[in-house]
Formats: structure tokens, sequence, C-alpha cells
């Protein structure tokens, strides 16, 4: 199994002892899109943290391609983000006064396994733009672009948050229907999370989040393009 997640839990005490995540437990195979669903406060942010070895959970494990990140420590972690995670956010966090080519280039320079540039480019359908900085592209362009400077690292899991949560419906059929294109022609394993159960069908597995529990798992036999994605 490629990406395993058993038994975890998390909690927060802020005066009050909050328990967000209580014994979650969800698999992926290597190549696949996985979506986590749930509303806010469900605790798929905190799940997502966790799995990008960004937080530390109290207990219970997560393993990536063989690798169990719950026992890295800190350093070995900056190892691990770097070398085999890719991040996609909401909002697009793209460095304002360098060009397209060279927000991605950042990336690609501190990366062991990096793709070529104009290779990633090509992919999201930005050849034409790479010499453009980010005030002179639209929303969708600028997330094509924090993809774009995701995947040319080469990771072996794409961690992506609401990737659409700030776009209108065409953009994020765009958005969307270029992650199901990088899946297809990188092998990336991909998992997004989201409270929008309108994409559920473009993912090969889906973990219905509630109340800091896995409440539903659901494996779809066929996948629906993005581009027929209505909500």
């Amino acid at each position: 199994m490629f990406l395993s997640v058993s038994n975890l839990t998390k909690s927060y005490n802020t005066g009050i002892i909050t328990h967000v995540l209580k014994g979650v437990g969800l698999e992926m195979e290597r190549g696949q899109i996985g979506v986590i669903l749930g509303p806010s406060g469900s605790g798929k942010s905190t799940l997502m943290n966790i799995i990008g070895g960004v937080d530390w959970a109290d207990g219970g494990t997560v393993e990536v391609d063989g690798e169990r990140i719950t026992d890295l420590n800190d350093s070995q972690l900056v190892e691990y983000r770097r070398g085999s995670l890719g991040f996609v956010f909401q909002f697009y966090n793209l460095v304002p006064n360098l060009t397209v080519a060279e927000n991605i280039e950042v990336v690609s320079n501190i990366s062991k396994n990096p793709l070529k540039t104009d290779e990633v480019l090509s992919a999201v359908g930005l050849s034409d733009k790479k010499n453009r900085f980010p005030r002179e592209l639209s929303g969708g362009e600028q997330q094509r672009v924090s993809i774009a400077r995701a995947i040319v690292k080469n990771p072996k899991l794409l961690l992506c948050d609401e990737p659409t949560g700030a776009l209108d419906l065409e953009t994020s059929r765009g958005v969307l229907s270029l992650l199901q294109k990088v899946n297809a022609q990188f092998g990336t394993t991909i998992l997004m999370i989201t409270h929008n159960s309108a994409i559920v069908g473009m993912a090969h597995a889906v973990f219905r989040l509630r109340s800091g529990e896995v409440a539903e798992v659901t494996h779809n036999s066929e996948i629906i393009p993005a581009e027929r994605i209505e909500w």
C-alpha cells in the first residue's frame, strides 16, 4: 500500500481539550487520486498536515511508500517534505517579483530529481507565459503555476488543500482537469481535501470525515472527467 494511515489521533489543549482526530485510518494505492471530504472542523486539514509532515500526531502511524513518517525526527521530516511531497494550496503563494518560470525553478533548484521546467510548463499549458509575472495572470493561471511548482520536484505524493476554493466553476474545472492530467502523465499520487462533494466523482478513493472520524470510504470504479463536474 502506497499510503497507509492507521488509528491516527490528535488533540489540542487550549484550556479545553479538543479531540480533532479520533482513530483515523485510510489507505491509497500508488497512482490514485484520493479526496478527503468533510465540513469545516471535521479534521481534514489536521490530517493532511500530519501526512505532510508539518504537524505531529498524538498516536497512530502514517506510512508513505514504506516510510513511517510518524517515526521521523525534525531533520528527517525536512528531507521527507523536500524529497517526497508537493503541496498545492487554496492561495497560490507565488513570489510576486519572480516570473512564472522562476517561481518553478526556485523549487526545482533545491529538488533531488526534478522534472524539466519546460516539460512542466507544457504540461500545465503555460509555455507561452513563462516570462510573465504573477500579477499578469488570472487566478486560474496562478493556480496552474502553483501546481507546476509542486510537480516539478517529481513528488511521490501531491497534497492539495482546497485547490479550487478561491475559483469559479469553469476555472475550477480547468484546475481539476489539470490534476487529472498530472496524475495520468506522471503517475503522481494525489490527495485532496475539500468540502465540495461535487468533485468526488473524479477520485479513485473518497474518505468522508465527520467529527474527526472516517465515517465512510468509497471507491469509484468509474472516474468522471473533471470537465463534467457540476455544482
